[in-house]
């Protein structure tokens, strides 16, 4: 992979690192050898601006498609070689669950966020987050990472997902359309873009808690700006979400 050669803090004509900065073909080998690892890339973008400006631009890239590489080959078909919110927002997407403190979207819900080892996104699953007349809209969701035993709230779920092409979806169109309202304070964990809320915007089927195996009274997702998808659920004992069916 060639990269343009940029030895100088392109931000900064004060940054301390201006004399003795590593070429990035160096800093691309070296993280191509520790596999893109996501918490040394996150060290890295600390260190100034420069690193961090790298990092969105080349490393968490590569992260992201090293990760995923199915589904980011997928989400770059439409010709962008980039995607929306950018790449350091997709990477913590794919390997952070973001909880939800207590007061936020979630009631008053406290789980705090965590990074997670590995989580399946799925095509198909995201399907069953969509009203059947945006089913041509491409989502990616995860499994719901589960957090068990939540007194009151019972067995929850966290999901988390990314739409294609979101500026050209259907479902941004509809939200449009239907005068959905962007909450007033709440951003998204991933990009900090503003969130629709698709429970009061009447945009969640019932496909979806039969998908996660969740309660259909106790699901609500939120959608940002850039097309990030995150969402909580009140999962089913497992004998009753191996019963559930999704509806023809």
């Amino acid at each position: 992979m060639i990269l343009t050669k940029q030895y100088r803090c392109i931000h900064s004509s004060s940054c301390q690192c201006i004399k003795g900065h590593l070429s990035e073909d160096v800093i691309f080998l070296v993280f191509q050898h520790l596999n893109w690892n996501p918490k040394l890339i996150a060290s890295l973008s600390c260190v100034c601006k420069w690193f961090d400006d790298l990092a969105k631009r080349v490393l968490w890239k590569e992260f992201c498609k090293t990760r995923a590489p199915k589904m980011m080959l997928d989400l770059q078909s439409s010709g962008s070689h980039s995607v929306d919110g950018n790449w350091r927002a997709l990477g913590k997407l794919l390997i952070y669950c973001s909880g939800c403190s207590g007061g936020g979207l979630f009631n008053n819900i406290q789980i705090p966020g965590h990074f997670v080892h590995r989580t399946r996104f799925s095509r198909t699953s995201g399907k069953s987050f969509l009203l059947p007349q945006c089913r041509t809209d491409v989502l990616y969701v995860s499994d719901p990472c589960e957090h068990l035993d939540q007194g009151e709230e019972g067995d929850v779920g966290f999901f988390r997902g990314v739409f294609k092409s979101f500026f050209v979806s259907k479902v941004r169109k509809m939200l449009i359309d239907r005068g959905a309202q962007l909450h007033p304070t709440a951003v998204c964990p991933y990009c900090k873009a503003k969130l629709w809320n698709m429970l009061k915007a009447k945009m969640v089927p019932q496909s979806a808690s039969c998908r996660l195996g969740a309660y259909e009274d106790c699901i609500e997702y939120y959608v940002c700006l850039n097309g990030h998808l995150l969402g909580i659920c009140t999962l089913l004992p497992l004998s009753d979400s191996e019963e559930a069916s999704e509806p023809e």
